[in-house]
């Protein structure tokens, strides 16, 4: 295991200076898989939302560093007098009175400014891997979001579907009972099942409307704009081989990719930590002018030059410990990425095991509960019209059947929402799917 996460991290080194050296992304570059509807929401999100705005600019602000961190610091040029006599402040009383300009110049060590330039540009590719990041992160939430959104709408058609038939059933109790065929209970029982879900449609109109202020938040919109709910989702069982989704995760997991900046990022800060026992050279050259002397010779002028180096004295304190410092915080980048690295396989078993059970969960709903249930609401309708079963067994039988198409809808929107969640922790939309054409039952129903 740790040979093939070495291999990974290796591989992850390529593959974050390839991205870097390639041309920005723009920020509609595919994220996760989404329907159409969905798809125009992440792209409004991840052009509107104001922390994805400011990690692009944070982005932009470490590219533009990478050149001002490998340059040379500005030549510094400066002008003196030198040996000026303090009796008479005359420029020809001595010989070795002048004028001096001078430019200098500082140098750093060989491979400094190299290794510094590395430095800011393993920052930036740090801050894009948390870019990609937070826009796969954003995505995910909006689909969420958005899938919640079409449970709850699919909850309050089946609420206004009960309420149709309750209102029709009470009508028939009402009837029933003048007629001194029904009873009593019948139409209360009737009434306090229509209040019930009258409360119901109410509480899902409230949840409605948070989850579409969620959905304008995240697209970080000024007014309130209603989200038109998902409609029509195909049921989809797409192929999910675990061993192959955690190779992908562990080499292209934004995260992870973040992680393998920090350790190259400390690495290159190993290599400038140990440069700093060389010294910087700083060069000065100097032009002196000597105005004629007393006895009106023309002293000629002088030239000087000089290179002043710092000297490591205080290495054990200075050096020593940044150094150290350094291979400190090399190891914890190592721990964090390791880490990760362990736990992602893991994310992945549970994404997939979670998946194919909420599919388990569907086709028993849909190929066999649904159906029975259907059986069972049509028998217990003719029973009770001929009086062989009393309406609360009817109203039961009426009840669950749609009770199990609006569970059936929730397995649906909970695979679609799973399935955001592996592609973020894949970073990338899955490669393979079996999407088709498959419709669910409940969809035909309403079709």
């Amino acid at each position: 295991m740790k040979q093939f996460l070495l291999k990974v991290l290796s591989l992850t080194s390529v593959v974050a200076v390839v991205v870097f050296i390639a041309p920005h992304r723009s920020a509609a570059d595919p994220s996760i898989w989404a329907p159409q509807p969905l798809g125009r929401l992440i792209e409004e999100g991840l052009a509107n939302n104001q922390d994805i705005k400011s990690l692009e600019s944070q982005v932009k602000s470490f590219r533009e560093e990478i050149s001002f961190a490998g340059s040379l610091n500005d030549p510094r040029v400066g002008i003196a007098l030198l040996n000026l006599p303090t009796d008479t402040f005359s420029f020809d009383q001595e010989a070795m009175t002048q004028k001096q300009i001078f430019i200098a110049q500082k140098i750093p060590w060989f491979g400094k400014l190299s290794l510094r330039s590395q430095q800011a540009a393993m920052k930036a590719i740090r801050q894009e891997a948390i870019l990609k990041a937070k826009r796969l992160e954003l995505a995910r939430e909006i689909a969420t979001a958005y899938y919640e959104l079409g449970f709850v709408t699919s909850g309050q058609k089946t609420n206004e579907r009960l309420i149709k038939m309750l209102t029709q059933l009470l009508r028939v109790s009402e009837t029933r009972y003048a007629a001194g065929q029904g009873l009593q209970q019948d139409v209360l029982q009737a009434q306090v099942e229509l209040s019930k879900l009258l409360d119901e449609q109410i509480t899902l109109g409230k949840k409605r409307r948070t989850l579409e202020d969620r959905i304008n938040s995240l697209l970080n919109r000024g007014d309130f704009i209603p989200v038109p709910p998902p409609e029509s989702l195909p049921y989809h069982d797409p192929v999910l081989e675990i061993e192959e989704l955690q190779t992908r995760a562990l080499t292209m997991n934004p995260w992870l990719k973040v992680k393998q900046a920090e350790i190259d990022l400390a690495g290159v800060g190993i290599e400038l930590a140990r440069k700093d026992y060389w010294p910087d050279l700083d060069f000065k050259v100097a032009y002196g002018q000597r105005e004629e002397d007393f006895n009106g010779r023309d002293l000629p002028d002088f030239v000087s030059t000089s290179v002043v180096m710092n000297i490591p004295l205080w290495k054990k304190t200075r050096q020593d410990k940044k150094l150290e410092a350094t291979k400190l915080s090399h190891q914890a980048a190592l721990q964090s990425y390791q880490n990760l690295a362990n736990g992602l396989p893991h994310k992945i078993d549970a994404l997939v095991t979670d998946i194919r059970n909420i599919r388990n969960n569907y086709r028993l709903i849909t190929d066999a509960l649904i159906v029975q249930a259907e059986q069972w609401a049509r028998a217990s309708l003719t029973a009770y019209e001929v009086g062989k079963v009393n309406f609360n067994t009817m109203i039961n039988a009426q009840i669950r059947l749609l009770r199990f198409e609006l569970q059936s809808a929730n397995y649906l929107f909970s695979l679609y929402k799973k399935r955001a969640e592996l592609e973020e922790v894949l970073g990338a939309p899955l490669l393979s799917q079996n999407f088709g054409d498959n419709i669910s039952h409940l969809q035909k129903e309403k079709t």
